[in-house]
This record gives structure tokens, sequence and C-alpha cells, in this order.
């Protein structure tokens, strides 16, 4: 196959000229210059130790295949010119382009390819010491092709990961000081090559003239800069006054204050540079406080949905933010994956019928939306029902605390925190608390001491965001799987143990075609939304980008949002 997808079957079929969402016959030339905040110790970004500077997977490392960015994960042939597999996916063949180069011309072979696998295997990050690791061997089956056999192991994906895998010179490569850092560029065999590197304040790639892939469908359009180079500053607020300068050519805005008054100049009103937003289709994820459920205090989904239902979103956004957050809802938010607003299909239902009260009637229906209140900071409506809510779960107010009956316990807790932005969200949620008799004190505490604490699950409540692709995984059990609860280091920071989120979980693992597999992630959506495992925050509803008006880029953008390395320099400038 010239292309392999997650589920169903690749969008573009074999010999397509270009992908929609570039220009192919983008001007090529020019630099691009971006800007950085922070600092970087290494060039080799394939191990653990050192801060690599940005992008050179991609741009200088190439992997055996590529992505296409308008799906949510088909990969197309790269260094593999085509890829074989089984309906079990209990084996991936790559069959390697006879045209495949390294940068210093030798060609590159399976047996590149397995001292890849092999040297990553044992010597890379985690992420790829645990995915290549689960390959029970590795061999040459012909001049080109290179066969993984992956029987024993019931992951679908890893077919995929494996077409990811970079691909290393053994020539080239020393594996005995592989792990160190190091500003010497590995030989490699992307479009650009690494020129100079100034260690801590900039670094530059140039466009390999003799880039054996240039004329690849998967990359028509793409690679258009002869120059990119790369800018450090100290911190983001250097960052921001360098681009005012154009000091480098475009950058990605997070900051609601900055976006809405901070590029009001003479460049900007002049049309020197322009402010432009995109959507994509990606799962923005789930940004919110935790609630560990661990503790007594919030073991009761009732006293949780309560709690919830108290954050005043609406005030806090027109408070903080211009009015332009909007409320997350969805463990899967703004994706086809999320269930908000979608009824449950026949699918959905079978499955979760199996557990009877996992998913509230409101919830399966389509019906549910956070709580909404008046922006006023205080609506009643929303107090009694929050209220109501906590009497059931066995609470009473007594003067102005908020008591257990049996216990006599006042309802109270700690927001632990570490940056100044969680710690006025927290604090505005406080405020909220406080209406209803409820004590929330709010713990600032170093990064250090934070990431410890939230590691081993010492906390009442915690900031997280769970971020999520199209083509979520095994990576869900890490999550929120019932096993994971009393591990430490894991990311179900809420210590969610239900066998419904399981469940749901090994259905989305077994799903091979799309709308199958859908049905699976929005029912484990369902299930999630039900636990009230967070205080659901907010998220920006487009990206952000600033860039100067020499830099053009193509009409369409694509599902992953928009994509620079498909973005030329404008001819005379």
């Amino acid at each position: 196959m010239h292309a392999i997808a997650m589920h169903g079957a690749p969008k573009m079929p074999p010999g397509f000229p270009a992908m929609p969402y570039v220009n192919p016959d983008a001007p090529k030339g020019g630099r691009l210059t971006l800007g950085v905040s922070g600092t970087f110790d290494t060039v080799n970004p394939l191990v653990v130790r050192g801060l690599p500077v940005p992008n050179i997977r991609g741009y200088v490392i190439e992997g055996l295949m590529a992505r296409g960015y308008d799906e949510p994960f088909t990969l197309y042939g790269l260094l593999a010119e085509t890829v074989e597999t089984d309906d079990e996916r209990s084996f991936v063949t790559f069959n390697l382009n006879p045209r495949a180069r390294f940068s210093d011309g030798k060609p590159v072979t399976p047996d590149d390819v397995i001292f890849s696998w092999q040297l990553l295997r044992d010597r890379g990050r985690p992420n790829h010491r645990t995915y290549y690791s689960k390959v029970a061997r590795a061999e040459i089956v012909g001049p080109r092709s290179v066969r993984f056999d992956l029987s024993g192991n019931a992951d679908r994906e890893l077919p995929l990961i494996l077409g990811l895998m970079p691909v290393l010179p053994k020539h080239a490569t020393d594996p005995e000081r592989f792990e160190e850092t190091t500003f010497t560029p590995l030989v490699s065999s992307g479009p650009y090559i690494i020129k100079s590197v100034d260690p801590g304040r900039n670094a530059t790639f140039v466009r390999n003239p003799d880039y054996w892939g240039a004329d690849l469908p998967i990359n028509r359009g793409l690679w258009n800069f002869d120059e990119i180079r790369f800018e450090f500053y100290r911190d983001e607020s250097a960052l921001f006054e360098a681009f005012k300068k154009g000091l480098y050519d475009l950058r990605v805005e997070n900051d609601v204050n900055r976006w809405q008054t901070g590029y009001d100049t003479p460049a900007y009103r002049a049309g020197r540079y322009v402010k432009e937003t995109f959507r994509n289709g990606t799962p923005v994820g789930m940004n919110g406080f935790a609630f560990n459920t661990r503790r007594p205090v919030f073991a009761d989904v009732r006293v949780r949905e309560a709690l919830a239902s108290l954050f005043d979103f609406e005030w806090v956004n027109k408070s903080f933010f211009y009015g332009l957050q909007k409320r997350t809802a969805s463990y899967f938010e703004g994706s086809d994956l999320s269930s908000v607003g979608r009824p449950a299909d026949a699918r959905e239902r079978a499955w979760l019928a199996q557990f009877p009260g996992a998913v509230r009637d409101d919830i399966l229906e389509g019906r549910y939306a956070p709580s909404e209140s008046d922006g006023s900071g205080r609506d009643r409506a929303v107090l009694k029902r929050a209220l109501e809510l906590l009497s059931d779960a066995g609470y009473a107010l007594d003067g102005t605390v908020l008591r257990h009956r049996e216990t006599h316990e006042p309802l109270s807790f700690e927001i632990l925190v570490t940056t100044r932005d969680h710690e006025r969200i927290a604090l505005a949620y406080a405020r909220d608390l406080k209406r209803a008799g409820i004590t929330a004190t709010i713990r600032t505490v170093d990064a250090v001491q934070f990431d410890r604490r939230r590691l081993t699950y010492d906390y009442d409540m915690v900031p997280y965001r769970w971020d999520q692709s199209l083509s979520p995984g095994n990576e869900q059990s890490f999550y929120w799987g019932s096993a994971s609860a009393d591990v430490e280091g894991t990311r179900n920071y809420m210590g969610a143990r239900s066998e419904a989120i399981d469940a749901m979980i090994a259905q989305l693992l077994v799903a091979r075609e799309r709308d199958v597999f859908e049905s699976a992630v929005r029912a484990l959506d369902r299930v999630l939304i039900s636990g009230f495992y967070v205080v659901p925050l907010f998220h920006l509803p487009e990206q952000w980008v600033a860039r100067w008006s020499h830099v053009e880029h193509p009409k369409q953008t694509p599902l992953f949002g928009f994509l620079p390395e498909a973005w030329w320099r404008k001819p005379g400038t």
C-alpha cells in the first residue's frame, strides 16, 4: 500500500499529485525566522538528556512514513515507498524508496532501519523504548524491505507508530555516545540540514539542494524556505517584544490580553504584520481542576457535580478574558469525537447498557452542558441548584458554613497551583464556593514541589490539561484506566476507577472502522462526563497567529490547523 490509516482507508489515492492543503506551486527561497522562549543545549531530539532545538524531527530527521494532516491518523510513503500488513496487523513490512539518501549522499538501507529500531528501543526516549520493545522480531526480507513481527501484541496502532520511526545512518551514528548532548548535527535524510548552532542563542537550518524526496507527493508544496532560523529569547515578554520589532516572522498567541491589546502598534496599523485565526478539527482536550476522588471529601459524585456547577465561567470570561474563551464541556472538545450535543448512537447504547447508571440520561441524549450563569458573579439559580445537590449528598448550611449533617464536618479542601494564571482562576473559584458556605484554600508552590505532589497524588484538587489527538489509543488507560488509579506517575489525577471507562477504552482499542471507533470514543466521553471528575475550565476556540506580511500561506487549512511547513516567503521581500 502507498499509505496506511489507523481506521478505514487513506483519503488520498495512489499517485495523488499533492495534498489539498498545500500550494504545489509555492515559490521557493528566502528565510523564515522563528522565535523561541528559553534555551537549548543539544541537537539530538531522540534522547532524554538535554533541551533540543525544535523541529529537528521532520525538518532534518525523517521517518519511514509521514502524516497526512487532513486525516485523523494516516501515514503516506516517505523513506518507505510502500507498506504491507495483514488484517490482524500481526506484522508490518516497509519497502524503502530506492531514491532515499542521507545528507552525505549514501543510500538509506534496511540495515539502517533495523539499526535505528534497535538504537531507539535501547537508548531512545521512553516512548520509543516502550513502543519499539513491543516488536517480537525485525528482519531484512529483501534488498529494500524490512519486516517487523508484531505477533502476540494486540496494539493495532503499532504499525503506524513504527511508520513514524526516525531513521538514522548506521555508518555515521555512534551508539555509545548517542545519549549524550551534542552540538554536532546527526547525519540525516530530511529536507533540511543544520547549518550552524550558536549554543543557547540561535540555530539555522538550510534546505538541502540535493534532498532526495523533494518531488514526492507528500512533500510537494512543503519545505519552501531556503533557510529557517530559530532565535531564542530569555522569557515570553522579550519574545513578544522581538516579534513586534520584526526580529522574527510569525508567532502563535495564547494570551487573550496580548491578542486583544498588545499588537496595536504602528507596524500593525500599517499592515506590515497581521493577526489571523485558524480553525482546526483536533480536540482541544480537557482543561480543568481535577478532583482527587481518592480523598473522602470528593467520593460522592453529587458533591463533585455541585462543586463543578459553582464555577462561574461567564463571570471569569467577561472579567479576565474579554469574553473570548469558550467553556470546555467534553474530554474531546472541538472535534467529531466529542459526545456533547450528540445523542448516543445504537452502538454506544448497546455498550453502555452493560453498565447501568454509568451515564446520565441527559448526557446519553446529548442534552448536557456545563452550568451557565448570568455572569454577575451572584447567580442565585446556580447556587440554589448546587445546594440542592449538596443537600442530597448529606450537607446543610449551618449559618454561613456548609457542614455534613452526620459528622458536622465543614466542606473544605485545598487547591494546589503553581502559576499566577491558575492562582487567579482558583481565587475566583474560591469566591464562588464561599457563597455556598464552602472553604477552598489556595496553596501556591514552586514548580518542583507542584510536580512532585501531583505525581504522587498528594493534593485535594489540582489544575491539569489532558491533551488529546484524533486517534486516542493506549494512553487513555494511562489517563483514566482503573489500573492506573493507584500507580504513581500516571495522568489519572482524579483517581478514576470505573468498569465502564475500562470497557469503553477496550472498545476503542479494537475498533477497525472509523465510525465504530468514533462511537467508542464518544461512549468513553459520556462516562467521563457523567463522573464529574473535573471542574471544566475553558479553551480558545481558534488558533491565533500573528505574521509579518512577507510570509504567506495556502488558502486551505488542514484538519490539524495551520502548517508552517507549507508557508513561503513572498517573492521580492
